[in-house]
């Protein structure tokens, strides 16, 4: 497997439409919004938990794909089952025991690879750096909440077959368009032996993670452009910033409420990207 030895810095647009792209639990699960700009946002534990789902159902039986966040996962009896791998339980030394426990967890779940951490059993305190981290998702403009009534037809007890139907709520968004910021860090993916087919594979998940997450309570959620800066050393050659402003997204002049991903033009200023950075067009 081949190593990386490339920063890169991406951006990942996606959108939603009548639907509740990561509710908020404080907040009566609303989407969540900036209360001060009114803009729409989506963690990036959010967008992580949806690349781990996929890579758990796309590559979860093979050797080196498991997923160590998951549901209902007992995280001492992962760590533990580890630590009775012949290599590592062999190892007399405490601290080359430790290092190699590291190694073996990177080695066998994909998430601790790609994005870290931290080991935090009743018996181990431990930390992995990951190379894969993402920025909150913000919309490209203030999203307008909408909340609607719903009535369920059936009951649970028999008793209750004669009241009236139960009322609900349902919170959606009509659309938004979201733009999260991702890095991949070239040293921390040596240490963890996060490689290059690893990345392609987080490529995948995130051109396919919704398309595997379908709910009534998320709507349709959509990729829609990955724009990834490759610089061609390992601690990079421009700021991911500066990189970052180069692409903008504006409604159309001719739009007066967006509803689609059309109602947008992404406007990317080629001319001014270092030579020594390369774009790569994901999506």
């Amino acid at each position: 497997m081949a190593d990386l030895n490339n920063r890169i810095d991406f951006v990942y647009i996606f959108d939603v439409q009548d639907g509740n792209p990561n509710g908020d639990p404080d907040a009566g699960n609303l989407p969540r919004v900036d209360a001060e700009t009114g803009n729409g946002i989506v963690t990036d534990v959010c967008l992580k938990r949806k690349v781990r789902n996929y890579i758990q159902t796309a590559k979860g039986a093979e050797p080196g794909y498991d997923i160590f966040i998951k549901e209902r996962a007992v995280l001492d009896n992962m760590v533990e089952q580890v630590y009775k791998f012949e290599s590592v339980k062999a190892e007399k030394d405490s601290a080359k025991q430790k290092a190699l426990a590291k190694k073996a967890l990177c080695d066998t779940y994909y998430d601790i690879r790609a994005f870290g951490a931290v080991i935090a059993t009743s018996k181990k305190q431990d930390q992995v750096r990951g190379p894969i981290q993402f920025t909150f998702a913000r919309s490209v403009e203030p999203i307008t909440p909408i909340e609607h009534s719903i009535t369920r037809m059936a009951v649970t007890k028999e008793a209750d077959v004669d009241k009236e139907r139960t009322m609900g709520r349902k919170s959606t968004v009509p659309y938004g368009l979201y733009v999260a910021h991702g890095f991949v860090s070239a040293n921390l993916a040596k240490q963890t032996g996060f490689t290059e087919e690893d990345l392609n594979l987080l490529w995948e998940a995130l051109k396919n993670m919704f398309e595997n997450d379908h709910s009534a309570a998320r709507g349709l959620m959509s990729p829609r452009k990955i724009l990834a800066f490759k610089h061609d050393s390992e601690l990079g050659n421009a700021p991911a910033s500066k990189l970052f402003d180069l692409v903008q997204i504006k409604r159309k002049d001719e739009v007066g409420v967006a509803r689609k991903f059309e109602d947008y033009k992404i406007i990317l200023d080629k001319d001014k990207i270092p030579e020594n950075v390369t774009l790569m067009e994901i999506i």
